[in-house]
């Protein structure tokens, strides 16, 4: 199929009455529901003076409203501008002043923070009948990057970006089917619910869409809805953990987890509680899925870190240490800059190694700490820190030094003492590794996608 609504139409043909989408809370909607809810969302938008080549910023939270005015924006040719429901004037303002949004569809609640734009408030706006499907856009999203590490940018993504995305699930390990009920938890101006929809639009599969992540529910929610297939990344393995043992922890129909960043030292840990594969997959918003662990390779692999092997459609080699990919269903570019590829091959700024084919993460480039002319990989430290059995949560990174240029500062959440920690790493890294500075917190600052916001810790 060449687009969204090719797929889309396809479901609805083969799936009609099938439920795709359940909002808990909210309400459950079959595919033929969603395909016209999309176009009288699309009718109305047009109604308002929306038209092909607009750029229209979506505000929501976990709602139906935010996938239905997505797909009715691909319906009239428009592209949409996920903005993230944490940003305040500063943050939004960037995003809307560089997406160069006409106008944005936002929830009452964000009234004051949009007054100086265009709004279609979503409590108002009613599907309106009589939509005629006109030409789609090449541009389905600008998906702006979490800016761990300055302002964020504005990814183009097309329909080959999303259609090899959710399709690879489908065709390629986990073979994602109608049979299965996936789950996602994170919000939907993040990247993953958006391939979550198209992913199980691909396979038949029934969505459910929580309104956030809550580790203390999220397994209950899991056995109640008869989830069989979830994603979870950054600090998500971690704080379910924490969460007390639950003599129902392995009575759930999960089959298939995929998770991007499994501490090694937690994986054993995750897979013995809960029953069910872990499986480490990895993948960014530029590049969309690219390497994976699959169940031949898994029972190998558990706890070494591995990212597995290139999906089909996707290569991968190294160069000066450095994660290079290629291959089709790629972002076109960053919005208003010059093209980030070189013959074909994107630099992913993580360091890694290959062997025997298969991809080992070890760590970002940025986060490369240079210590009286040492390399110290902040990655390797986190590692050794998240192993210890007091530790839930660890961030390490580097701060000026008159003497050493920099030093090794670690953030820790966790019931144990600085000194305890310190002969815990001079036990399993070089002295140079160890950190020299502590500070303990309750909770670390996290990123939409559950990583660590280092840029707020330095």
């Amino acid at each position: 199929m060449a687009d969204l609504i090719g797929a889309l139409r396809t479901a609805v043909t083969r799936w009609p009455d099938k439920t795709a989408w359940t909002f808990d809370p909210g309400g459950s909607f079959t595919f033929a529901e969603i395909d016209a809810l999309s176009d009288g969302y699309a009718q109305a938008l047009r109604d308002k003076g929306i038209r092909a080549g607009d750029r229209v910023a979506i505000m929501l939270r976990n709602v139906p409203e935010f996938p239905l005015v997505w797909f009715a924006l691909v319906k009239l040719g428009a592209t949409a501008v996920p903005l993230n429901v944490k940003y305040r004037s500063v943050d939004a303002s960037h995003v809307l002043t560089t997406s160069e949004a006409v106008a944005v569809v936002g929830a009452e609640e964000f009234r004051s923070l949009l007054a100086d734009h265009v709004v279609h408030y979503v409590e108002e706006l009613e599907p309106v009948g009589g939509f005629v499907q006109g030409e789609v856009s090449a541009s389905v999203s600008l998906q702006f990057t979490s800016g761990t590490t300055g302002n964020p940018k504005a990814c183009v993504l097309s329909h080959s970006y999303w259609l090899t995305l959710g399709g690879s699930l489908v065709e390629y390990f986990p073979q994602l089917n109608s049979g299965d009920v996936m789950l996602t938890a994170q919000p939907f101006h993040y990247i993953d619910p958006q391939w979550n929809v198209v992913a199980a639009l691909l396979a038949g599969a029934h969505l459910v869409v929580l309104d956030g992540f809550h580790p203390s529910s999220f397994w209950a929610k899991v056995r109640e809805h008869g989830v069989t297939y979830f994603y979870c990344l950054g600090a998500m393995p971690a704080l379910l953990l924490r969460m007390p043992v639950d003599p129902l922890d392995r009575q759930h129909s999960v089959r298939v987890v995929q998770a991007s960043a499994i501490p090694p030292a937690l994986h054993a840990e995750l897979e013995e509680r809960w029953g069910v594969g872990w499986f480490e997959a990895f993948g960014m918003t530029e590049t969309g899925a690219d390497l994976r662990i699959t169940a031949l390779d898994h029972d190998r692999f558990v706890g070494t870190g591995c990212l597995g092997l290139p999906a089909p459609h996707r290569e991968a080699k190294i160069v000066d240490g450095e994660l290079w990919l290629r291959g089709p269903g790629m972002m076109d570019g960053y919005l208003g800059s010059p093209s980030p590829f070189a013959d074909g091959w994107f630099r992913t700024g993580d360091l890694a190694r290959i062997e025997d084919g298969r991809v080992y993460h070890l760590g970002r480039s940025k986060d490369m700490i240079r210590r009286s002319g040492e390399n110290v990989a902040a990655h390797e430290v986190e590692e050794v820190l998240m192993s210890h059995p007091s530790v839930r949560l660890a961030a390490v990174i580097g701060v000026p030094d008159d003497i050493r240029g920099e030093e090794v500062k670690a953030f820790v959440v966790g019931e144990v003492t600085d000194q305890e920690l310190a002969e815990f790493c001079a036990e399993r890294l070089a002295s140079f590794k160890v950190p020299r500075f502590w500070e303990f917190r309750e909770d670390l600052p996290r990123t939409p996608s559950e990583r660590v916001a280092k840029e707020l810790l330095r």
